[in-house]
Protein backbone atom coordinates (compact mmCIF):
# COMPACT_ATOMS: atom_id res chain seq x y z
CA UNK A 1 0.00 0.00 0.00
CA UNK A 2 1.19 3.50 -1.01
CA UNK A 3 0.19 6.51 0.51
CA UNK A 4 0.02 9.51 -1.73
CA UNK A 5 0.61 13.36 -0.47
CA UNK A 6 1.24 16.47 -2.41
CA UNK A 7 4.88 15.75 -2.60
CA UNK A 8 4.58 12.18 -4.03
CA UNK A 9 3.74 8.16 -2.99
CA UNK A 10 5.40 7.28 0.16
CA UNK A 11 5.34 3.75 1.73
CA UNK A 12 3.73 2.59 4.99
CA UNK A 13 6.80 3.05 7.46
CA UNK A 14 7.84 6.53 6.17
CA UNK A 15 4.05 7.64 6.84
CA UNK A 16 4.34 5.86 10.05
CA UNK A 17 6.90 7.63 11.14
CA UNK A 18 6.82 11.34 9.34
CA UNK A 19 2.63 11.67 9.68
CA UNK A 20 2.04 10.08 12.88
CA UNK A 21 3.07 11.89 15.63
CA UNK A 22 2.39 15.50 13.35
CA UNK A 23 -1.53 14.22 13.62
CA UNK A 24 -1.83 13.35 17.84
CA UNK A 25 0.52 15.89 19.05
CA UNK A 26 -1.79 19.23 18.12
CA UNK A 27 -4.62 16.98 20.14
CA UNK A 28 -3.00 16.39 23.48
CA UNK A 29 -3.85 19.51 24.75
CA UNK A 30 -7.30 19.14 24.11
CA UNK A 31 -7.66 15.39 25.36
CA UNK A 32 -5.78 16.32 28.96
CA UNK A 33 -8.96 18.71 29.50
CA UNK A 34 -11.57 17.23 27.86
CA UNK A 35 -10.73 13.51 28.76
CA UNK A 36 -8.77 14.60 31.92
CA UNK A 37 -8.48 11.53 33.60
CA UNK A 38 -5.60 9.77 31.25
CA UNK A 39 -2.39 10.94 29.67
CA UNK A 40 -1.85 10.20 26.23
CA UNK A 41 2.11 10.46 26.80
CA UNK A 42 2.76 8.39 29.79
CA UNK A 43 -1.11 6.74 29.90
CA UNK A 44 -0.87 7.77 33.32
CA UNK A 45 -4.26 9.21 35.29
CA UNK A 46 -4.42 13.17 34.52
CA UNK A 47 -5.81 14.98 37.52
CA UNK A 48 -6.75 18.17 35.12
CA UNK A 49 -10.53 17.41 36.41
CA UNK A 50 -10.66 14.62 38.84
CA UNK A 51 -8.74 17.00 41.67
CA UNK A 52 -11.16 20.13 41.10
CA UNK A 53 -14.28 17.63 41.46
CA UNK A 54 -12.49 15.83 44.51
CA UNK A 55 -12.20 19.25 46.34
CA UNK A 56 -15.35 19.91 45.90
CA UNK A 57 -17.09 17.15 47.04
CA UNK A 58 -15.07 17.69 50.07
CA UNK A 59 -15.84 21.26 50.36
CA UNK A 60 -19.98 20.19 49.71
CA UNK A 61 -19.80 17.49 52.38
CA UNK A 62 -18.48 19.33 55.39
CA UNK A 63 -21.18 19.50 58.14
CA UNK A 64 -22.66 22.96 58.22
CA UNK A 65 -20.63 24.13 55.21
CA UNK A 66 -20.94 27.85 53.93
CA UNK A 67 -19.57 26.95 50.82
CA UNK A 68 -23.17 25.43 49.66
CA UNK A 69 -26.38 27.36 50.21
CA UNK A 70 -27.82 30.64 49.23
CA UNK A 71 -24.84 32.10 49.65
CA UNK A 72 -22.08 29.78 49.32
CA UNK A 73 -19.63 30.42 46.71
CA UNK A 74 -19.98 27.13 44.88
CA UNK A 75 -23.62 27.43 44.92
CA UNK A 76 -23.28 31.16 43.06
CA UNK A 77 -20.86 29.17 40.51
CA UNK A 78 -23.37 26.87 39.89
CA UNK A 79 -26.23 28.77 39.41
CA UNK A 80 -23.64 31.47 37.41
CA UNK A 81 -21.97 28.63 34.98
CA UNK A 82 -24.42 25.85 35.26
CA UNK A 83 -27.44 26.70 35.57
CA UNK A 84 -27.25 28.87 32.58
CA UNK A 85 -24.99 26.71 30.59
CA UNK A 86 -22.26 28.95 30.10
CA UNK A 87 -19.36 27.05 31.51
CA UNK A 88 -19.96 24.19 28.76
CA UNK A 89 -20.45 26.39 26.18
CA UNK A 90 -17.28 27.92 27.12
CA UNK A 91 -15.35 25.01 27.07
CA UNK A 92 -16.58 23.98 23.58
CA UNK A 93 -15.17 27.51 22.12
CA UNK A 94 -12.28 26.36 24.07
CA UNK A 95 -12.21 22.61 22.29
CA UNK A 96 -13.08 24.24 18.31
CA UNK A 97 -9.82 26.64 18.51
CA UNK A 98 -7.67 23.33 19.58
CA UNK A 99 -8.99 21.11 16.70
CA UNK A 100 -7.82 20.44 13.23
CA UNK A 101 -10.82 19.31 10.97
CA UNK A 102 -8.65 18.68 8.28
CA UNK A 103 -8.70 14.50 8.60
CA UNK A 104 -12.34 14.83 8.27
CA UNK A 105 -11.95 17.54 5.28
CA UNK A 106 -9.61 14.78 3.74
CA UNK A 107 -12.21 11.77 4.48
CA UNK A 108 -15.47 12.47 4.03
CA UNK A 109 -16.64 9.26 4.02
CA UNK A 110 -16.09 9.00 7.94
CA UNK A 111 -18.67 11.53 8.69
CA UNK A 112 -20.93 7.95 8.30
CA UNK A 113 -18.86 6.82 10.75
CA UNK A 114 -19.37 9.27 13.24
CA UNK A 115 -23.18 9.27 12.92
CA UNK A 116 -23.52 5.66 13.57
CA UNK A 117 -21.16 5.11 16.64
CA UNK A 118 -24.14 6.85 18.34
CA UNK A 119 -25.94 4.42 18.46
CA UNK A 120 -25.48 3.60 21.65
CA UNK A 121 -26.96 6.99 22.83
CA UNK A 122 -30.67 5.83 22.01
CA UNK A 123 -30.14 2.35 22.76
CA UNK A 124 -29.84 3.94 26.73
CA UNK A 125 -32.15 5.72 26.58
CA UNK A 126 -34.76 3.40 26.09
CA UNK A 127 -33.08 1.20 28.74
CA UNK A 128 -33.13 3.46 31.59
CA UNK A 129 -36.54 4.41 30.75
CA UNK A 130 -37.80 0.65 31.01
CA UNK A 131 -35.76 0.65 34.22
CA UNK A 132 -38.11 3.41 35.79
CA UNK A 133 -36.50 6.57 34.95
CA UNK A 134 -38.77 9.28 33.06
CA UNK A 135 -37.93 10.55 29.83
CA UNK A 136 -35.96 13.51 30.67
CA UNK A 137 -33.44 11.39 33.08
CA UNK A 138 -33.04 8.41 30.68
CA UNK A 139 -32.35 11.17 28.21
CA UNK A 140 -29.63 12.61 30.07
CA UNK A 141 -28.07 8.93 31.06
CA UNK A 142 -28.24 8.40 27.61
CA UNK A 143 -25.96 10.98 26.59
CA UNK A 144 -23.05 9.49 28.64
CA UNK A 145 -22.79 7.12 25.37
CA UNK A 146 -21.94 10.87 23.44
CA UNK A 147 -18.63 9.83 25.00
CA UNK A 148 -18.29 13.74 25.77
CA UNK A 149 -18.20 15.35 29.15
CA UNK A 150 -19.56 18.80 28.50
CA UNK A 151 -22.73 17.43 26.12
CA UNK A 152 -23.06 14.94 28.81
CA UNK A 153 -22.63 18.03 31.29
CA UNK A 154 -25.10 19.96 29.34
CA UNK A 155 -27.92 17.55 28.27
CA UNK A 156 -27.85 16.64 32.15
CA UNK A 157 -28.01 20.30 33.63
CA UNK A 158 -31.44 21.07 31.27
CA UNK A 159 -33.30 17.62 31.99
CA UNK A 160 -32.06 16.35 35.21
CA UNK A 161 -29.89 18.55 37.38
CA UNK A 162 -30.08 16.22 40.37
CA UNK A 163 -28.29 13.64 38.32
CA UNK A 164 -25.42 15.69 37.27
CA UNK A 165 -22.90 14.10 39.46
CA UNK A 166 -22.80 10.77 38.76
CA UNK A 167 -23.87 11.34 35.11
CA UNK A 168 -20.30 13.17 34.69
CA UNK A 169 -18.36 10.94 36.90
CA UNK A 170 -19.56 8.28 34.96
CA UNK A 171 -19.31 10.05 31.27
CA UNK A 172 -15.02 10.95 32.30
CA UNK A 173 -14.56 7.76 33.94
CA UNK A 174 -15.84 5.41 30.99
CA UNK A 175 -14.15 7.97 28.25
CA UNK A 176 -10.46 6.77 30.69
CA UNK A 177 -11.70 3.69 30.54
CA UNK A 178 -11.71 3.54 26.31
CA UNK A 179 -8.54 1.59 25.98
CA UNK A 180 -9.60 -1.42 28.34
CA UNK A 181 -13.81 -1.33 26.60
CA UNK A 182 -12.98 -1.36 23.07
CA UNK A 183 -10.75 -3.70 22.07
CA UNK A 184 -13.18 -6.18 24.06
CA UNK A 185 -15.75 -4.94 22.13
CA UNK A 186 -13.99 -5.29 19.03
CA UNK A 187 -12.76 -8.47 19.25
CA UNK A 188 -16.18 -9.86 19.90
CA UNK A 189 -17.81 -8.52 16.66
CA UNK A 190 -14.67 -8.73 14.41
CA UNK A 191 -12.66 -11.81 12.74
CA UNK A 192 -8.78 -11.92 12.76
CA UNK A 193 -8.97 -11.18 9.02
CA UNK A 194 -11.20 -8.22 9.25
CA UNK A 195 -9.13 -6.73 11.73
CA UNK A 196 -5.98 -7.23 9.36
CA UNK A 197 -7.94 -5.27 6.18
CA UNK A 198 -5.54 -2.59 4.64
CA UNK A 199 -7.18 0.96 3.61
CA UNK A 200 -6.11 3.26 1.05
CA UNK A 201 -5.48 6.43 1.76
CA UNK A 202 -5.14 9.47 -0.56
CA UNK A 203 -3.55 12.95 1.43
CA UNK A 204 -5.12 15.67 -0.35
CA UNK A 205 -4.58 18.89 0.57
CA UNK A 206 -7.47 20.99 1.96
CA UNK A 207 -8.04 24.50 1.09
CA UNK A 208 -7.82 27.49 3.32
CA UNK A 209 -10.63 28.40 2.39
CA UNK A 210 -11.95 25.16 2.94
CA UNK A 211 -10.95 25.19 6.68
CA UNK A 212 -12.78 28.70 6.96
CA UNK A 213 -16.37 27.93 5.00
CA UNK A 214 -15.86 24.26 6.93
CA UNK A 215 -17.40 25.77 10.60
CA UNK A 216 -19.58 28.55 8.87
CA UNK A 217 -21.48 25.58 6.96
CA UNK A 218 -21.74 23.23 9.67
CA UNK A 219 -23.34 25.49 11.88
CA UNK A 220 -25.96 27.02 9.07
CA UNK A 221 -26.58 22.66 8.49
CA UNK A 222 -27.30 21.80 11.82
CA UNK A 223 -28.57 24.84 12.87
CA UNK A 224 -31.72 24.71 10.29
CA UNK A 225 -31.99 20.72 10.57
CA UNK A 226 -31.35 20.79 14.30
CA UNK A 227 -32.23 24.41 15.72
CA UNK A 228 -31.70 23.15 19.80
CA UNK A 229 -27.97 22.03 18.57
CA UNK A 230 -27.02 25.53 18.01
CA UNK A 231 -25.74 26.27 21.08
CA UNK A 232 -23.29 23.34 21.33
CA UNK A 233 -22.20 22.97 17.45
CA UNK A 234 -22.17 26.96 16.77
CA UNK A 235 -19.80 27.76 20.06
CA UNK A 236 -17.92 24.33 18.71
CA UNK A 237 -17.66 26.00 14.81
CA UNK A 238 -16.74 29.72 16.44
CA UNK A 239 -13.64 28.56 18.39
CA UNK A 240 -12.84 26.84 15.33
CA UNK A 241 -13.10 29.56 13.28
CA UNK A 242 -10.99 31.14 15.20
CA UNK A 243 -8.59 29.06 14.55
CA UNK A 244 -8.39 28.20 11.11
CA UNK A 245 -9.40 32.06 10.54
CA UNK A 246 -5.53 33.17 11.07
CA UNK A 247 -5.90 36.93 12.05
CA UNK A 248 -7.08 36.62 15.81
CA UNK A 249 -4.12 34.35 16.92
CA UNK A 250 -4.03 35.89 20.56
CA UNK A 251 -7.46 35.21 20.73
CA UNK A 252 -7.34 31.69 19.56
CA UNK A 253 -4.28 30.96 22.24
CA UNK A 254 -6.51 32.42 24.26
CA UNK A 255 -9.52 30.45 24.00
CA UNK A 256 -6.92 26.89 23.66
CA UNK A 257 -5.01 28.17 26.61
CA UNK A 258 -6.55 30.33 29.42
CA UNK A 259 -10.19 29.58 28.76
CA UNK A 260 -10.42 25.99 28.63
CA UNK A 261 -7.96 26.01 32.09
CA UNK A 262 -9.88 28.47 33.93
CA UNK A 263 -12.98 27.08 32.82
CA UNK A 264 -12.41 23.50 33.65
CA UNK A 265 -10.74 24.48 37.00
CA UNK A 266 -14.62 25.92 37.80
CA UNK A 267 -16.61 23.36 35.87
CA UNK A 268 -14.67 20.69 38.06
CA UNK A 269 -14.95 22.12 41.38
CA UNK A 270 -18.75 23.05 40.53
CA UNK A 271 -19.82 19.50 39.88
CA UNK A 272 -18.08 18.29 42.52
CA UNK A 273 -20.64 20.42 44.78
CA UNK A 274 -23.08 18.96 43.73
CA UNK A 275 -22.17 15.29 44.82
CA UNK A 276 -23.17 15.29 48.82
CA UNK A 277 -23.87 12.24 50.37
CA UNK A 278 -27.59 12.15 50.48
CA UNK A 279 -27.31 12.40 46.85
CA UNK A 280 -24.36 10.74 44.95
CA UNK A 281 -24.12 7.31 47.58
CA UNK A 282 -27.42 5.86 46.24
CA UNK A 283 -28.27 2.84 44.17
CA UNK A 284 -29.38 4.93 41.86
CA UNK A 285 -25.72 6.13 40.83
CA UNK A 286 -24.93 2.71 40.02
CA UNK A 287 -27.39 1.90 37.92
CA UNK A 288 -26.41 5.24 35.99
CA UNK A 289 -22.42 3.78 35.63
CA UNK A 290 -24.02 0.25 34.52
CA UNK A 291 -26.11 2.21 32.08
CA UNK A 292 -22.99 4.68 30.61
CA UNK A 293 -20.84 1.36 30.16
CA UNK A 294 -23.68 -0.11 28.02
CA UNK A 295 -24.10 3.09 26.15
CA UNK A 296 -19.86 3.25 25.61
CA UNK A 297 -20.26 -0.54 24.43
CA UNK A 298 -23.13 -0.16 22.08
CA UNK A 299 -21.69 2.76 20.44
CA UNK A 300 -18.77 0.80 20.02
CA UNK A 301 -20.50 -1.90 18.73
CA UNK A 302 -22.90 0.63 16.20
CA UNK A 303 -19.53 1.41 14.25
CA UNK A 304 -18.11 -1.49 13.89
CA UNK A 305 -21.48 -3.54 12.46
CA UNK A 306 -22.09 -0.37 10.31
CA UNK A 307 -18.47 -1.05 8.59
CA UNK A 308 -19.21 -4.25 8.49
CA UNK A 309 -22.88 -3.26 6.48
CA UNK A 310 -20.98 -1.68 4.49
CA UNK A 311 -18.04 -3.82 3.39
CA UNK A 312 -21.51 -6.29 1.73
CA UNK A 313 -21.43 -3.34 -1.16
CA UNK A 314 -17.87 -1.61 -1.05
CA UNK A 315 -14.75 -2.99 -3.62
CA UNK A 316 -12.17 -1.58 -1.14
CA UNK A 317 -13.39 -2.64 2.10
CA UNK A 318 -13.23 -0.95 5.14
CA UNK A 319 -11.22 -1.90 8.20
CA UNK A 320 -13.92 -2.50 10.96
CA UNK A 321 -12.17 -1.03 13.56
CA UNK A 322 -12.58 2.18 11.72
CA UNK A 323 -15.83 2.21 12.55
CA UNK A 324 -15.32 2.13 16.13
CA UNK A 325 -13.23 5.31 16.20
CA UNK A 326 -16.63 7.10 15.28
CA UNK A 327 -17.46 8.17 19.23
CA UNK A 328 -16.30 11.29 20.64
CA UNK A 329 -12.98 9.97 22.86
CA UNK A 330 -10.69 12.08 20.70
CA UNK A 331 -7.78 11.03 20.47
CA UNK A 332 -7.68 8.44 22.67
CA UNK A 333 -10.30 6.14 20.34
CA UNK A 334 -8.20 6.43 17.08
CA UNK A 335 -4.86 5.75 18.93
CA UNK A 336 -6.08 2.66 20.27
CA UNK A 337 -7.42 1.46 16.97
CA UNK A 338 -4.14 1.95 15.98
CA UNK A 339 -2.34 0.23 18.08
CA UNK A 340 -5.27 -2.84 17.70
CA UNK A 341 -4.28 -2.37 13.62
CA UNK A 342 -0.65 -3.16 14.32
CA UNK A 343 -1.33 -5.78 17.17
CA UNK A 344 -2.58 -7.68 14.40
CA UNK A 345 -0.61 -6.98 11.06
CA UNK A 346 3.03 -4.24 12.05
CA UNK A 347 2.89 -3.21 8.85
CA UNK A 348 -0.59 -1.91 8.65
CA UNK A 349 -1.69 1.83 9.46
CA UNK A 350 -4.99 3.12 9.72
CA UNK A 351 -4.44 5.69 12.14
CA UNK A 352 -5.69 8.81 9.72
CA UNK A 353 -8.77 7.23 9.17
CA UNK A 354 -9.20 6.65 12.55
CA UNK A 355 -8.10 10.29 13.12
CA UNK A 356 -11.49 11.25 10.59
CA UNK A 357 -13.72 8.97 11.93
CA UNK A 358 -12.71 10.03 15.79
CA UNK A 359 -13.13 13.66 14.56
CA UNK A 360 -16.18 12.96 12.87
CA UNK A 361 -17.51 11.29 15.77
CA UNK A 362 -17.04 14.98 18.24
CA UNK A 363 -19.21 16.39 15.50
CA UNK A 364 -21.60 13.20 15.63
CA UNK A 365 -21.88 13.29 19.58
CA UNK A 366 -23.09 17.19 19.46
CA UNK A 367 -25.61 16.53 17.10
CA UNK A 368 -26.98 13.79 18.70
CA UNK A 369 -27.24 15.65 22.00
CA UNK A 370 -29.17 18.13 20.02
CA UNK A 371 -31.47 15.81 18.92
CA UNK A 372 -32.23 14.23 22.27
CA UNK A 373 -33.37 17.57 23.56
CA UNK A 374 -35.33 18.38 20.62
CA UNK A 375 -36.83 15.07 20.83
CA UNK A 376 -37.74 15.59 24.50
CA UNK A 377 -38.37 18.51 24.56
CA UNK A 378 -41.47 18.12 21.79
CA UNK A 379 -42.51 15.01 23.60
CA UNK A 380 -42.58 17.02 27.45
Amino acid sequence: MFIFTKEGSIDNEHFYRRYIKSYTRPYYNVYHWRYPYISCDKKEYEPMLLLPIGFGIILANIPFSSAIGENGFLTILYNAGISTELFPILIFIAVGAMVDFSPLLKQPLMIFFGAAAQLGIFLTIIFAHMLGFNLKEAAAIGIIGAADGPTSIYVANLFAPKLLGPISVAAYSYMALVPIIQPFVIKMLTSEEERKIRMDLRMNEVSKTAKILFPIAVTFVAGILVPTSVPLVGSLMFGNLIRESGVVERLSKAAQNELANLVTLLLGITIGSTMTADKFLTPTTLLIFGMGLIAFIFDTAGGVLFAKFLNLFLKNKVNPMVGAAGISAFPMSSRVIQKMAQKEDPTNFILMQAVGANVAGQLGSIIAGGIVIALVSSIM
